[in-house]
């Protein structure tokens, strides 16, 4: 098959597929007398496999040391050794995400408590929950932090 029908079947783009294969992550297509390039479907399971471990946070140097180590098939205890390690990955983020979600959420009530009473809120003091007690900031209204 030709670069466009391989990128119908996967769903990429043929960018995509050809950055993939300048980049050493897709064996180059075969070129057929005519020059144009001939995948197979090895192609498809291979940028099918791409885009499943990019989709779960895997790098594409990981893919390519993966890709580098094995002739035609996967080595399996090295993609569960990946695996596994991902999963502690998401483990820790998970953990720093809810750490990270209980001291916004500590923050923004400290700031809703210091506004009713109209203090302004150092940003030296957010850090260690304590408040000002200066006149407030005369400011517009906003309806999100950053613009």
């Amino acid at each position: 098959m030709r670069i466009g029908e391989l990128a119908k079947q996967t769903g990429m783009s043929t960018s995509a597929i050809r950055y993939y294969e300048d980049s050493g992550l897709l064996p180059a297509g075969k070129r057929g007398l005519n020059q144009y390039r001939d995948y197979d479907q090895q192609a498809v399971e291979r940028l099918q496999f791409i885009q499943l471990a990019q989709r779960l946070g895997f790098s594409l140097d990981a893919l390519r040391s993966l890709f580098d180590r094995s002739e035609d098939e996967l080595p399996h205890e090295q993609i569960l050794a990946g695996l596994e390690r991902r999963l502690t990955e998401i483990t820790q983020l998970r953990a720093e995400l809810a750490e990270q979600e209980r001291e916004l959420r500590r923050l923004a009530q400290a700031c809703r408590e210091s506004w009713a009473r109209g203090e302004c809120v150092e940003t030296s003091s957010l850090g260690a929950g304590q408040r000002s007690k200066r006149a407030p900031l005369k400011r517009k209204p906003s309806t999100s932090l950053a613009r």
